[in-house]
């Protein structure tokens, strides 16, 4: 894997982490799904549809 994918997604756990000690488990879970959709998303378009 490569850093520029890696650090990015360890930064947003640390971000989820963070915000999500005060939030319940079914928004956390939802706010994670979408983070990872929108990360997937980015990927996709950022490696050309492949």
């Amino acid at each position: 894997m490569r850093l520029d994918i890696i650090v990015p997604v360890i930064m947003c756990c640390a971000l989820l982490w963070w915000f999500g000690r005060s939030m319940s488990w079914t928004r956390l879970a939802a706010v994670t799904a979408v983070t990872l959709a929108v990360i997937v998303v980015v990927l996709w378009f950022e490696r050309g549809f492949n």
